[in-house]
Order: structure tokens, then C-alpha cells, then sequence
């Protein structure tokens, strides 16, 4: 009798390690090919081997796809895969539906990708979020508003159609009784009424929803955070671009910074826009001393600084910036706790922070690495990390960041647009009484 136990122990232990090594192989050979991830760890094998996880699948909204267009750039890196921790990493969902709404007559690339990566294109959000099934059949959705032929406003804000799209989702969702991540890219609307609904939408049929800018998840240089609940008395981003445009992306710059300081974000009371001479003339007084040296500091942190000769003209100094920028666009931004945030464009082609601790007055400046295509690099892989962030929302149901961040940044946009269209005068804003805390943890691509 003991020797049969002894030959039944064995027996199953040799099963064990048999199954412990065809569980090894398989994980390693779906690690190579991009399909496991943590949650995938988590779940049991079905009946003779099959997987009782599935790849999660997501609709793809773009405006236009064409080269250098934000939809060519998240289309390819979520169809295809990208640069990750020195090595390739494949898609980890599937693109179940794709949705363009233009397709431009000179270099459109839309039909280009579909057929390339095998991916099913629908006429309607409606029908490439159901699967022309009636109902939600996507694990995510992904909107991209952004380039394409769309009317401006008096002003000057161009009418993308983000807020409409991501409220055929609401209505796809509602009629499912279900919803599923969305990310939205870039601020969210041109009014803050449509901002508020779109936060609160999302909040009140309970579906992770994030959106924004590549500049606070690229790389840095040097390759450091805000350290997290200190005390801080402002922030500055140096930056360049239009209205409506790159103030989102140098906003956001600041913001993801500036959230992390102790008590977290209170909101924003006041937002004054200011262009040319006047900016410097503001920038003299009394009141923005620190604020010099913080436009000293993030102009140093530039790679793109104008030069004679192969160098600068003088020493990087304030008075230096104001003879050499002479057509600034800046946002001087009072915040509800007497926090400050100025954000300056100009000719520099890069986006430059610093911020002054109120502690020990140090002040903490680096550089968010964006080398554009045809300017430094020969693609845009700042975009890798947003698009690992959407890849791990669908796939856990957590955003990286809250939505918060973005409904402030959106309405800092639109005061500042405000406040240009009425002649760069003050614009209160009591609306944007929002509170949010951030965590100890980077989100940025620090690998």
C-alpha cells in the first residue's frame, strides 16, 4: 500500500512540474508576442488549455489620418506597437473598429493603415462602437479630434468635434447600460459648460475617462518629478506654438507638475492673457520677481534658443529674453490657494518648466522632451508613453492621472483664448473651483 502511495505522489508531482513548464513556455512565448500582461497572470486556464482571458478590444475615432497627423500617430502605435524599455512592444489590445471622418484628397493615409494592419473600418461612432451589433461591444474607445478641416469661431478657436463624438459614445453607452474607458486627446471642448458635462458624464455612469497631452508623460531632461507634497509658490513653462493650439500642451506641462504640491489642486480663480511688450512690461513688476527667475531658469533648460554663429547672442538673462523675444504670448494664471502659474510662447520649439519651492526656495526645472518630426527626430515617439497609458486603462480600468488635470488645462485654454478675444483684459473664473490630489507615483517616461 505505501509503495502505491509513493508511486501516486510521484506521479502527481511530475504532472505539477510537467504543467508548471508548459505554463512557463506559454507565458514566455505570449510575452514575446506582446499578449501577456499582469492581469492576464491573474487568470485561470479553461477547459484543455484555453485561455479564459481575452484580448481586450477598443474603437478608434480619428479626425483625418494622414503623416504627422495625431490620428497617423496613435493609429500606428496602437495597431502596430512601439520602442519600449530597449525593446519592441506589440499591441497589447486589439483594434476592433476604426472610425475616420475625413479623408483628405492630398495625402491621406486612412484606407492606407485600415488595409495595412487588417482593421475594419465603419461609417458611424455608432456602429464602430457597437460592432454594427446594436449594443456596446469595445472594451475602449479612443478619440482622436485633432487636425482636419473644421470650421473657427470668432475666436479663433477651431471647432474639432470632440465634445459631439464622446456624447455618441454617452448615448451608446446609456443604451447598453454599460460604459468602458475613454481617452480624449488634447483639451476636451471650446466651452467649459461642455468640459464640466463631459467630466461629469463620465462620473455619473462610472467608466474611467482621461485625456490630454503627450508633454506630461514624455521624457525629461533631466529626468525628474516634482518631489511630491512640498510646498510650492509657482510654476513657469517657457514654450512655443499658437492659441488654442501648443498653450494646451504647455499648460499641461506646468499643471502636471504643479498638482503635486502640498494640498493638491484648489482650482483657478483668474486668468490674464497678455501678447507682445506688454508680457514683459507685466513680467518688471514687483510682483513677478520670482517669476523672472523662473523664465531664466526654463530658458536654460531650451535646446532650441536663438543663435548668431553657432551661440547665443549673451548671457541667458531676463533682459536678454526680453530683447530677444520681443512677441511673447503669455497666461498669467492665479490659482485659488495663491498659487501662480505663468506660461509663456514664443520662438523656442521646446517645452521648458520650472518651479519654485517655497521652503527652502529652490527651484526645480527641467525640460518635457518633445523632438518633433523633421525637427530632431524622424518620428514622434513622445507619443509611446500616452499610448501605454490608453493600452493600460483599457486593460485594468485605471486611468494614469485624473481628469481633473485636463478639465482645468482645458479651462485655462479657454479663459486665455477669452481674455485675448476681449482686448487682454482679466477673466475671473469661479467655475473652475475644482479640487483634485495626485499620488507619490511618476507617470512619465522615465525608463
Amino acid at each position: 500500500m505505501l509503495s502505491a502511495l509513493n508511486s501516486v505522489s510521484a506521479c502527481l508531482e511530475c504532472l505539477s512540474l510537467i504543467s508548471f513548464i508548459m505554463n512557463k513556455t506559454r507565458r514566455s512565448f505570449l510575452e514575446k508576442c506582446g499578449l501577456f500582461t499582469g492581469a492576464m497572470a491573474l487568470k485561470p486556464m479553461g477547459v484543455l488549455g484555453q485561455d479564459v482571458f481575452k484580448r481586450k478590444r477598443i474603437a478608434f475615432l480619428g479626425t483625418e489620418v494622414r503623416t504627422h497627423s495625431h490620428a497617423q500617430h496613435f493609429l500606428d502605435r496602437l495597431a502596430l506597437g512601439y520602442g519600449w524599455r530597449g525593446g519592441w512592444q506589440n499591441p497589447r489590445v486589439d483594434i476592433a473598429s476604426v472610425f475616420i471622418d475625413q479623408f483628405p484628397q492630398n495625402g491621406d493615409l486612412g484606407r492606407d493603415r485600415v488595409k495595412r494592419y487588417g482593421l475594419k473600418l465603419y461609417p458611424s461612432i455608432e456602429q464602430a462602437l457597437t460592432l454594427g451589433t446594436g449594443k456596446l461591444a469595445v472594451d475602449g474607445v479612443v478619440i482622436i479630434a485633432e487636425h482636419g478641416k473644421y470650421p473657427a469661431n470668432e475666436k479663433g478657436q477651431r471647432l474639432y468635434p470632440r465634445y459631439e463624438w464622446f456624447k455618441e459614445c454617452i448615448r451608446v453607452f446609456e443604451k447598453s447600460g454599460r460604459g468602458v474607458p475613454v481617452f480624449n486627446d488634447k483639451h476636451l471642448s471650446t466651452t467649459w459648460a461642455r468640459c464640466k458635462e463631459m467630466v461629469d458624464d463620465a462620473k455619473r455612469l462610472n467608466f474611467p475617462f482621461f485625456a490630454g497631452s503627450s508633454l506630461p508623460v514624455t521624457r525629461r531632461m533631466p529626468s525628474i518629478d516634482m518631489p511630491h507634497n512640498v510646498p510650492l509658490k509657482e510654476s513657469v513653462c517657457v514654450a512655443y506654438g499658437g492659441v488654442d493650439s501648443y498653450d494646451i500642451h504647455a499648460l499641461e506641462t506646468a499643471q502636471c507638475m504643479s498638482e503635486r504640491r502640498r494640498g493638491g489642486e484648489v482650482g483657478i480663480r483668474k486668468v490674464h492673457a497678455l501678447r507682445g511688450q506688454k508680457v514683459w512690461a507685466r513680467l518688471t513688476e514687483e510682483r513677478h520677481s520670482d517669476t523672472r527667475r523662473l523664465v531664466v531658469s526654463a530658458m536654460t533648460r531650451s535646446h532650441n534658443l536663438p543663435v548668431e554663429g553657432g551661440y547665443y547672442t549673451g548671457k541667458v538673462t531676463f533682459d536678454w529674453a526680453r530683447k530677444t523675444f520681443p512677441n511673447p504670448t503669455a497666461y498669467f494664471i492665479d490659482h485659488n490657494d495663491g498659487f501662480r502659474t505663468t506660461m509663456i510662447l514664443t520662438n523656442i520649439r521646446d517645452f521648458n518648466y520650472a518651479g519654485l519651492r517655497a521652503d527652502n526656495g529652490d527651484i526645480v526645472s527641467t525640460q518635457m522632451y518633445l523632438p518633433m518630426p523633421t525637427h530632431g527626430s524622424t518620428t514622434a515617439d513622445f507619443f509611446h508613453p500616452l499610448c501605454r497609458h490608453i493600452e493600460e486603462a483599457v486593460i485594468t480600468g485605471k486611468v494614469p492621472y485624473p481628469i481633473e488635470r485636463t478639465l482645468l488645462t482645458s479651462g485655462m485654454t479657454l479663459a486665455g483664448v477669452e481674455s485675448l478675444h476681449r482686448g487682454q483684459v482679466p477673466i475671473q473664473t469661479p467655475q473652475m473651483n475644482v479640487h483634485y490630489k495626485v499620488g507619490p507615483e511618476s507617470t512619465y517616461w522615465n525608463d
